[in-house]
């Protein structure tokens, strides 16, 4: 099916560029858009950004504008070399379109708006591979975005390859 919204939750971790490999590698389709969707819970350093998209979050930032360091800075985005030729890649090989957008607010509950808002067909997240303990106390961006959004979830974990992902139907 081409035409998709890919989203990727990135925070710019391992574990979400690990995500990112995993979507362009196994999910983008020619056609397709891969949407990186970044959740800022900090508005230090952003007040006139953030007032200008606090509800909605940013526009779609296009990958031109996004690898410009200039642009990248203006929204606090630090995507790193590594991260920019995943998405190079993607968008050169295999016809994908990719953009940025950025959202302000709880992680958890952003991506879940993000999923409806853009829209989104399928959602890709990273996981850290929190234990019980540390996953209650401080909660799971990826266990969050399985239970309460309506499309598609892949969960990469950190420390696996990107075919060990897990998918909520």
């Amino acid at each position: 099916m081409a035409g998709r919204n890919i989203g990727v939750a990135v925070d710019f971790s391992a574990c979400s560029k690990n995500a990112l490999r995993c979507a362009a590698a196994n999910l983008a389709a020619s056609g397709d858009r891969l949407i990186l969707i970044h959740v800022k819970s900090s508005y230090q350093y952003e007040q006139g950004v953030v007032q200008l998209w606090e509800h909605d979050g940013s526009p779609l930032i296009p990958l031109v504008e996004f690898s410009d360091p200039r642009v990248s800075k203006i929204y606090g985005l630090a995507p790193g070399r590594e991260m920019l030729e995943i998405l190079t890649r993607a968008a050169n090989q295999k016809g994908v379109q990719v953009f940025a957008k950025v959202l302000w607010g709880d992680p958890g509950k952003k991506l879940t708006e993000a999923v409806q808002t853009i829209p989104l067909q399928w959602l890709v997240v990273g996981n850290r591979g929190l234990n019980r303990v540390k996953r209650f106390l401080m909660g799971s961006v990826s266990t969050y975005a399985v239970n309460h959004t309506t499309c598609p979830v892949t969960v990469v974990r950190e420390n696996k390859l990107p075919s060990a992902a897990t998918t909520n139907y």
